[in-house]
């Protein structure tokens, strides 16, 4: 096998031939914005920060970010994590820092339990909704 891809890698290389390679990827960011609030909840009541964060998909070419797509903003409340989608306009007032408060009655909440759970066989604790242990293998209860 090795001797093939040498020989290849030599014929192209006296036919004038050229050998490339790419590292390319496509992943996600989520970037928190300077913008917090202290409110209380009106999932929870309990008196909670709310932050604003970005996210956004992006195509990398040699670990250099090329293209964004897909940007969202959304509000995220500290306190039990629930969260509510902003309108693309106001997510850019308050990257640029021209808004300061937002109005809690206009957001859609979703409200989703965020309790870690603990595995009483091996100590180990994950806030993701496993049914079972992913390092012990024993169910989660």
């Amino acid at each position: 096998m090795q001797e093939t891809l040498r020989e290849w890698i030599s014929e192209l290389e006296n036919d004038g031939g050229v050998f490339m390679f790419f590292i390319m990827g496509i992943s996600q960011k989520e970037k928190k914005l300077k913008f917090s609030e202290l409110k209380i909840c009106k999932c929870c009541g309990k008196y909670g920060r709310m932050e604003v964060f970005v996210t956004y998909t992006y195509l990398m070419l040699f670990f250099v970010p090329i293209i964004k797509w897909n940007k969202r903003y959304i509000v995220r409340m500290g306190c039990c994590g629930s969260t509510a989608n902003l309108a693309p306009e106001i997510g850019k007032k308050i990257e640029q820092g021209q808004l300061e408060s937002l109005d809690e009655d206009k957001l859609n909440f979703e409200h989703y339990e965020n309790h870690a759970k603990y595995c009483s066989e091996c100590g180990y604790t994950t806030m993701e909704d496993f049914q079972f242990c992913p390092k012990c293998g024993k169910s989660f209860k």
